[in-house]
């Protein structure tokens, strides 16, 4: 259960960064910012680890999950 609570409130962290960082308004509600973070999380750790998961949390991965938000973003966009 904590796991999952934990989930959403890193989602929402870097759902919300990777939306104020993102050039231009990046119009959503907050559930839709929740599982932008969560996407951006396993994309980034699908990019960055190749399968092993890591102990904790850091500052390189939390950066590579806003990115991977941002890319979501980008491609959310480039497919509308």
């Amino acid at each position: 259960m904590l796991n999952i609570i934990g989930a959403i409130v890193t989602g929402l962290a870097i759902g919300v960064l990777a939306r104020f960082f993102y050039p231009g308004d990046v119009p959503m509600g907050g559930l839709m910012t929740i599982l932008l973070g969560v996407g951006g999380s396993i994309l980034a750790s699908l990019a960055t680890t190749r399968g092993r998961y890591g102990d904790g949390v850091n500052r390189a991965g939390c950066l590579a999950s806003v990115l991977g938000a941002m890319a979501l973003i980008f491609l959310g966009r480039a497919i509308d």
